[in-house]
């Protein structure tokens, strides 16, 4: 959907990247690695962006680093129509909301990392979960969302036992 709207679909890749997870921050050549994508399209793109106040920019050496501009008047807006895009939102209300016990969740993978993905990797941190109706919401989730959904369940000392080892988890719920 959000494709139909906005007709570039570097302008999407960016929105994702940079609105999905505000700590993500790159650099021209690292998205064009990332996006496979000509220099050119995400220049003109990135410096759109940063003309509107919606992406900071920052100097490392001879890079120029981008990252959301969280105090934009419009990030919270274009950050919950990017998670309404994924779906994250319909996950948060009709799964989340209805398993009890739940203490937080984080999305991982690409998505974490603002990449576009048919896959959601989450990770719910729980001491207790009825596992067959979680299988059922998420059965019913992917059809709706039109994307896989793949889950691992920690207790909360499994968690704090378990680091990521660097790897992108971004909390979309917590309590």
């Amino acid at each position: 959907m959000l494709d139909t709207l906005i007709s570039s679909k570097t302008r999407v890749k960016l929105l994702l990247k940079f609105f999905l997870n505000p700590k993500a921050r790159s650099y021209l050549r690292g998205l064009e690695a990332e996006f496979g994508e000509s220099s050119n399209a995400i220049r003109m793109e990135l410096n759109r962006f940063e003309a509107a106040g919606l992406l900071e920019a920052e100097k490392e050496g001879n890079k120029k680093i981008f990252g959301a501009n969280t105090r934009h008047p419009l990030f919270g807006s274009i950050q919950n129509l990017i998670r309404s895009y994924v779906g994250i939102d319909h996950l948060m209300e009709n799964v989340v909301s209805k398993l009890g016990d739940v203490k937080a969740v984080y999305l991982t993978g690409d998505l974490a990392r603002g990449i576009e993905s048919s896959i959601i990797d989450l990770i719910f941190i729980a001491e207790t979960i009825d596992t067959s109706y979680l299988s059922q919401l998420i059965t019913k989730a992917e059809k709706f969302l039109n994307r896989k959904i793949r889950y691992v369940i920690f207790t909360q000392k499994e968690w704090r036992e378990n680091p990521m080892d660097g790897k992108e988890a971004l909390v979309i719920y917590a309590r």
